[in-house]
């Protein structure tokens, strides 16, 4: 079992760390670049296209399968269709640091 404690980061504190990095920089010019980067992550991956930053990590689109569940409640059976999410592999040097 791996016991290291790792940091989760949001966007506030990706935008913080920035605004720290570039102080000349104002704030809307930060928030403004983070969203279109992310925007463009978003689109490619949702045209099946594999988003690779160097250094960094891979993003592509990860397929759930299709499958049933049961509410607990009513005890009535349903299914949901196959679903896909954004999947980000950290690169080994991330990993690394």
């Amino acid at each position: 079992m791996n016991n290291k404690k790792q940091k989760i980061y949001n966007r506030s504190d990706i935008e913080k760390a920035l605004f720290k990095e570039f102080s000349h920089l104002n704030r809307s010019k930060i928030t403004l670049a983070i969203d279109t980067i992310l925007n463009s992550i978003i689109e490619s991956v949702a045209l099946e296209h594999k988003v690779e930053i160097r250094g960094f990590g891979t993003f592509s689109k990860k397929y759930i399968r299709p499958r049933k569940f049961i509410n607990p409640k009513t005890k009535e059976i349903s299914y949901l269709g196959e679903t896909s999410i954004i999947h980000f592999k950290p690169s080994k040097l991330l990993i690394k640091k």
